[in-house]
């Protein structure tokens, strides 16, 4: 019976009540050993009528196992997995030993886990338990914890268990205190007969803890009770309440309970004991101690700390002695792990073994766990050169894992170990330089890796010197390395990918296209770690949403890209967050305070001088000058530009050489230039700016008729484009030139919001609905949907469900027609 926990109780009944009704979420329960997580799992696990549970939980023993605990979840469902996605199902079978080792693309299992979880809920929900999430396997937490994020869709209820302040990102948490003095006594009294002052005095010491009160309680003798003697101080704790239980056992039952300390798997722990010479009933014995007890094919403590006083009572002898007893019996990465366990001193066979392990864990994608044994394999190993080897191993592991801290320390190891090793030192100096520029300083990136004289060390430097802004450095080694816009593996993972797919579609005008792939791959980025990249997103965001108008969102935006980008000194993404801010000044027809922060681009703040976003930037510094009345500054910004663009190779280069003349000539010759500009244009958003400059010049010299074409193609490109600023000032020109814009029957009086007749109803959709949407248009089926974002199929059959009626369609063709309509050719690529 749970005493006191009505708050809690009610959090538990409302999650599962929610992802009844399809609205899936996760909670984590979160508190100290023995406040009771466990009992309200088991609560949960029991409160869900129909729906189907899967549990799971982690054992410190198992800690460095990949996949150990989603082993545990998901077997019962394996035969679901035909269901997902090929790539997410083949993922999933790897993780679980069912296939050989895939991609090992963390995302794509976490997806995969996603998409299983989704079809285990059919058809009527899915409460998925997951208890001592601080001891769950690396790559099994990250998976998990990747789904729990994502179940808004799902008829899934997610409730964790976590021990203290073990972090856990994303997630609402709910902390599971000690009990009150009234719930407190109703549990002392239900087992024990204590004097009132005792009972009191009992709780405010344990912080009414029920697994405290409850063990204490038990421990004191009949006099302490009832408060005759007074109470021991201090009172047991950890080894100490459970100490006297394990004292208690026979020798050979607290060999059997050490085995079990080190090693859940029953049939493991038997054949160990036997081995020993442990009795046959030594399970029993510690089963009627209650200490422990079988859960299916596993020893399970009743207690993390009975564990914990079993494993302390045992001399480091002992404990060798079990774990060489379970590395006879046991084979594969549980072996590896016994040896090293057993090991005493360096041992190069064992090192070699935790390598193995190490290597099949990184190849289902369980890079944590790679990691950490290749750390311990290091330990093992007697040879320094081997050693420092296996530490940047270690190294790369920890970073495709997301953990860029100990990354970092693991490769500063190697690096002392490795002396004067040449190939291996090279090695390490370029996984230095990848890491600053992933996630620290760019500029030190650059330092480290033009140092070297490698292909590969020289392109990732002349890609380092770009984001920094020292263009002549890049050129100049990007000529040594012979390419220039290389991009290695380690940036090639999706979160980085993503960077450049976002820029091509903003550069495109697909606004919202291009806010919903930043979106997801900031999600991605904060996942892994990587600083620099979720720079770049909130960057993109910036810029999009200056673009569309939205003046917070865009302010909130460059702040935070600026909040890392500065400080890392990465130029380019802190130079595009200040053009987002200038960029939105222009947009809303502040001219004179778009010209103040397009000239602090080129001479001060963040950013100032790289010369991407210089160059980049100037069409619409141009701009914003004329507009502000600085016919100098326009005229000498102008000179630059043509000096950069005097061997422009492309018609897009071209036709914004022409605008940007258009806006400082007179107005006879600007329609002139203006007039070339807008046929030059390979860019349809590029294009509606230079048809809204050539529609005003020419209705300003009363030319209305000529004028309109202009307008209204540059209006309806940026209805699609959701660029409403532009939107609006093509609306009030059209106007002004004699046309009325009617976009339906019930067009609005004001501009605000002015729908499109041909299928600016996208713009309802959310930024998840538009890629799906987009995706089906080129003929994606569900399940291609579905492994290309990281979604499940039924998700994505979800999301469609609520797409078409937002759309007034009933079918695929229909919802391809409306995306061909906004669609556009993709721009030029260019790296702001």
């Amino acid at each position: 019976m749970l005493y006191g926990r009505s708050a809690e109780t009610a959090a538990i009944g409302d999650l599962i009540d929610r992802a009844g009704k399809g609205h899936g979420g996760a909670l984590v329960l979160r508190g100290e050993a023995g406040a009771g997580k466990t009992a309200l799992l088991d609560l949960a696990a029991s409160r869900g009528g129909p729906m189907r549970v899967l549990r799971t939980t982690g054992v410190e023993a198992e800690a460095d196992l990949a996949f150990a605990a989603l082993h545990q979840l998901l077997l019962p469902v394996a035969g679901l997995l035909d269901a997902l996605p090929e790539p997410q199902a083949e993922a999933v079978r790897g993780a679980l030993g069912l296939a050989p080792a895939g991609s090992g693309d963390r995302f794509l299992l976490a997806a995969g886990v996603l998409s299983l979880l989704a079809e285990a809920a059919a058809p009527n929900g899915l409460i998925c338990v997951v208890d001592d999430l601080q001891w769950v396997d690396r790559p099994s937490a990250d998976a998990l914890l990747f789904a729990a994020r994502r179940l808004r869709t799902e008829p899934i209820a997610m409730p964790l268990a976590v021990r203290g302040d073990a972090p856990v990102k994303g997630l609402p948490s709910l902390e599971i205190a000690g009990l009150a003095e009234p719930a407190a006594a109703e549990l002392l009294d239900a087992g024990f007969a204590l004097a009132p002052p005792v009972r009191r005095d009992l709780v405010a010491l344990t912080g009414g803890n029920p697994l405290a009160l409850h063990e204490t309680a038990r421990l004191l003798t009949a006099p302490q009770r009832a408060g005759r003697e007074p109470l021991p101080d201090p009172l047991p704790g950890g080894s100490r309440l459970f100490g006297d239980r394990v004292a208690a056992l026979s020798p050979g039952a607290r060999l059997t309970a050490l085995l079990a300390a080190v090693e859940s798997d029953l049939g493991l722990v038997l054949r160990a004991a036997e081995r020993l010479g442990a009795g046959d009933a030594t399970l029993p014995e510690i089963e009627s101690a209650g200490l422990a007890g079988v859960s299916g094919t596993h020893v399970r403590f009743r207690h993390p700390l009975i564990r914990s006083a079993v494993y302390e009572a045992a001399s480091p002898a002992a404990r060798r002695e079990a774990h060489a007893a379970l590395a006879e019996v046991s084979g594969g990465d549980r072996r590896a792990w016994h040896l090293a366990g057993a090991a005493l001193g360096q041992d190069e066979p064992v090192a070699a073994a935790l390598a193995l392990a190490a290597e099949r864990a990184r190849d289902r994608g369980g890079y944590g766990a790679a990691a950490t044994a290749l750390t311990r394999a290091a330990e093992l190993t007697p040879e320094p050169l081997v050693r420092a080897g296996r530490l940047k191993d270690a190294a790369v592991a920890a970073w495709l894992g997301g953990r860029p801290g100990q990354a970092e320390s693991l490769l500063a190891e190697a690096r002392e170990l490795a002396g004067v090793d040449t190939a291996l030192t090279m090695e390490i100096a370029r996984l230095r330089g990848r890491f600053e520029l992933s996630s620290g300083n760019a500029a030190e990136a650059v330092r480290i890796l033009a140092a070297g004289d490698t292909l590969d060390m020289l392109a990732d430097a002349s890609e380092a010197a770009s984001y920094v802004g020292e263009v002549d450095l890049s050129s100049e080694l990007a000529e040594r390395a012979g390419r220039v816009a290389r991009v290695s593996g380690m940036t090639g993972q999706l979160p980085v990918v993503l960077e450049f797919v976002a820029t091509a579609e903003r550069l495109a005008g697909r606004l919202a296209e291009s806010r919903a792939v930043s979106e997801e791959g900031l999600d991605l980025a904060r996942e892994a770690g990587y600083a620099n990249t979720v720079a770049a997103h909130l960057a993109n965001l910036a810029a999009v949403a200056a673009l569309r108008g939205e003046e917070e969102a865009c302010a909130r935006y460059a702040g935070e890209a600026l909040a890392i980008a500065v400080p890392h000194r990465v130029g380019l993404r802190a130079g595009l967050a200040a053009y987002a801010l200038a960029m939105l000044d222009l947009c809303l027809g502040r001219f004179a305070a778009a010209h103040d922060r397009f000239t602090a681009i080129v001479a001060a703040g963040p950013g100032a001088g790289h010369p991407t976003v210089v160059w980049r930037s100037t069409p619409d510094r141009i701009e914003a000058a004329a507009g502000a009345g600085d016919g100098d500054a326009s005229l000498a910004a102008l000179e630059a530009y043509e000096r950069w663009s005097a061997h422009a190779g492309t018609a897009e280069s071209r036709a914004l050489l022409a605008r940007c003349r258009g806006l400082v000539l007179p107005d006879d010759q600007a329609v002139e230039a203006l007039g070339e500009a807008s046929r030059l244009h390979a860019n349809p958003f590029e294009a509606a700016r230079t048809g809204l400059l050539l529609g005003e010049r020419l209705r300003r010299t009363h030319r209305p008729g000529e004028a309109r074409a202009h307008l209204r193609a540059a209006f309806e490109t940026f209805q699609r484009a959701g660029a409403a600023p532009w939107a609006r000032r093509a609306y009030g020109e059209l106007r002004a030139a004699g046309e009325s814009v009617h976009a339906g029957k019930d067009a609005p009086p004001a501009p605000e919001v002015v729908p499109d007749v041909r299928g600016m109803a996208l713009d309802a959709l959310t930024p998840q609905e538009l890629r799906i949407a987009t995706l089906v248009a080129d003929g994606a089926t569900s399940k291609e949907i579905a492994a290309r974002l990281f979604l499940s199929p039924r998700t994505v059959e979800y999301h469609l469900y609520k797409i078409y009626p937002k759309l007034g369609i009933t079918s695929r063709t229909e919802l391809a027609r409306l995306v061909v309509l906004r669609k556009a050719p993709a721009a030029q690529h260019s790296m702001l």
